[in-house]
């Protein structure tokens, strides 16, 4: 058997650099890429390694380590799962800060390879610097934290065990049931061991990612219960995107009339114009959307996992007769609310289902009326997106009209990134998606700070794509790092930076529950000593163009317009700057159109507390269980 002698950090990097994916006759890298930053845990283990294989795994270097896994995530999104990259950190807090990076890629089913760098697995002195003593267990290490967050986790404590991680870490991140964050951890003093390894460790593997159709029986039923529906809903999810099933999709609409909403991570696979696509669903869903919804006697969910945003806390399908079809090529997700599962690639699952319902279209009237409810809402959006109270385009924009600017610039190879924050309730409800990936937002963990990390990860996948990166004051405060790392490479991220002065979104939902913005403003002390003064002289325009990027401010309307053109012809990173009007007496995105479950306390004496109990218990009387 030949061998070749190397370090296991060595022999990783190799190993990684020989690992493609395969779906419908494309071959592409697993992993394309490294992120890294270096430390005594790693800085002469997978640091040397990369140095020494040169570009066989090109490394990226970051500010941050979990603004490194938010770009990996970015990346692996754009490039539909089947290309990804890897991220190494040193141990202690470099390995710790990975931890929400994990959680967001394995909650979105999106592959990432973690390579934290761990403690010495031989112990030669024990702490070493950054090592954490568990009292109970010795063989515990702040990797630890990464395992529930993973989908799969190893750590190789002998130079042997790196054949079998590699192999399963490369089986998981390709599997499409499967993927999520995968770790590694890295002993530092086995990082740098040598050893004989097989040559045919490092030959080309092809993990092919399949297309599972339909078993036979359960596309029967399927068919069967979409025939005699009277009211059919589908909803469109991540998964929709995934499988790159929109033009089957769509072939499915154009055949029955059936309308298709969508969850963030489906949004865009219709466009907005398409006849059927009644935009978002749930909490922050389209009026139209969400009446179909309530009077749906079925529900035909492809490629989502039914989180409570889209199911309004399990309020939202209120017919009794409701039942579900679940198509998802997972059948963990498959199903749930107790639906007909369907487990198949969300591809072939539609066009097996377009098949077997060949003659089936919707009653007129239902069309009909649906159509009209579309209408209404698009009515609503321009509404949303014009300047308000005769005020016209030369006063500061509400949040809705910054979105309306944007709409009126992009085209459709443009690409929209979001996560948190009041943005993704306006998007949703508000945003005219033209294309399969212009629609780009988190909000399966809702993470702030992913949006200008991700930018640059999607920039990075479609380097001639216009990115931009859609953050508020409370976002950009949490993570604004990797604007260094755009301005160093010369990725030409456009950055939209909403000033609002605090944090928004949960302001708002704070109200709501009784909680009276408490905490969520950035202001000075008043004399009460609530946070209800003048807001904080902070200049986050003056900050993004002290970490090198060019910086526009707009002041009005008009100004936006202008800077956001201005934006999109940039070939280098652009931040463009803008202050929101904001207030109860100006106009916005209209408000939530289902409900969801935010806890109220039971028992209090402010006010506000016990109004906004009286409310949650009359909404929470809704809920049901679909058995």
């Amino acid at each position: 058997m030949t061998t070749r002698r190397l370090t296991v950090a060595q022999a990783l990097v190799e190993f990684l650099a020989h690992q493609y994916t395969e779906r419908d006759g494309r071959r592409r890298r697993l992993i394309a890429a490294c992120w890294g930053i270096f430390g005594h845990g790693n800085v002469a283990g997978v640091g040397q390694a990369l140095l020494e294989t040169g570009r066989a795994l090109p490394y990226l270097q970051g500010r941050n380590e979990q603004a490194m896994v938010h770009a990996a995530v970015g990346y692996a999104r754009h490039n539909d799962r089947l290309s990804a990259h890897a991220v190494t950190t040193s141990i202690g807090p470099g390995a710790t800060n990975l931890v929400t990076g994990a959680a967001l890629a394995t909650v979105n089913r999106l592959p990432v390879l973690l390579l934290p760098g761990d403690t010495f697995a031989t112990r030669p002195a024990d702490p070493v610097l950054q090592q954490l003593e568990h009292p109970g267990a010795g063989d515990v290490s702040v990797n630890d934290c990464l395992r529930p967050v993973s989908r799969w986790f190893d750590r190789i404590t002998r130079p042997e065990a790196l054949i079998p991680a590699a192999l399963q870490a490369a089986r998981v991140l390709a599997d499409p049931v499967e993927t999520g964050a995968v770790t590694l951890a890295l002993p530092q003093d086995v990082q740098t061991e040598a050893h004989d390894w097989p040559e045919d460790f490092f030959t080309d593997r092809v993990w092919h990612v399949r297309r599972p159709a339909p078993d036979p029986a359960e596309l029967a039923a399927a068919v069967a219960a979409v025939r005699s529906a009277r009211r059919p809903l589908l909803i469109a999810g991540g998964g929709v995107h995934h499988s790159e099933a929109e033009d089957a999709l769509r072939a499915l609409a154009d055949a029955t009339g059936i309308p298709v909403a969508s969850t963030q991570a489906g949004k865009g696979s219709l466009r907005h114009d398409h006849p059927c696509d009644v935009g978002g669903i749930g909490h922050t869903g389209t009026a139209v959307a969400d009446a179909l919804a309530r009077a749906a006697d079925l529900v035909i969910g492809v490629g989502t996992r039914y989180s409570d945003f889209t199911t309004a806390s399990a309020t939202l399908f209120a017919a009794p007769d409701v039942r579900f079809v679940n198509l998802n090529i997972a059948p963990y997700d498959a199903h749930k609310m107790a639906g007909l599962p369907l487990v198949a690639d969300a591809r072939s699952g539609l066009e097996a289902l377009t098949a077997g319902l060949a003659g089936h279209r919707v009653a007129d009237a239902y069309a009909s009326a649906y159509t009209a409810g579309k209408a209404e809402w698009e009515t609503a959006v321009t509404r949303a997106y014009s300047p308000v109270d005769g005020r016209g385009d030369g006063a500061r924009p509400t949040q809705a009209q910054v979105l309306g600017a944007l709409d009126s610039v992009v085209g459709d190879e443009d690409v929209i990134i979001n996560a948190a924050g009041s943005l993704p309730g306006d998007l949703h409800k508000l945003w005219r998606t033209r294309s399969r990936r212009q629609y780009h937002l988190e909000y399966g963990y809702s993470c702030m700070g992913y949006e200008i990390p991700a930018a640059i990860g999607v920039r990075l996948a479609d380097p001639g794509r216009p990115v931009w990166a859609l953050v508020g004051d409370g976002t950009y405060l949490m993570l604004p790092t990797e604007l260094v790392t755009a301005v160093q490479e010369g990725i030409a991220i456009k950055v939209v930076l909403v000033q609002n002065h605090g944090y928004a979104s949960i302001g708002g939902l704070s109200e709501a529950v009784g909680g009276e913005r408490f905490g969520t403003a950035y202001r000075f002390r008043a004399p009460d000593g609530t946070y209800t003064g003048d807001p904080l002289p902070v200049d986050l325009a003056a900050n993004a163009a002290s970490l090198g990027m060019s910086v526009l401010r707009a002041r009005t309307a008009r100004e936006l317009r202008a800077a956001l053109v201005e934006a999109r012809a940039s070939d280098r990173p652009t931040c463009v700057y803008v202050e929101t009007e904001t207030g109860d007496t100006v106009s916005g995105a209209p408000g939530a159109q289902a409900w969801w479950d935010v806890p109220v306390a039971e028992t209090a004496t402010r006010p506000a507390a016990v109004t906004a109990r009286e409310e949650y218990d009359r909404n929470a009387a809704a809920r049901r269980r679909y058995l």
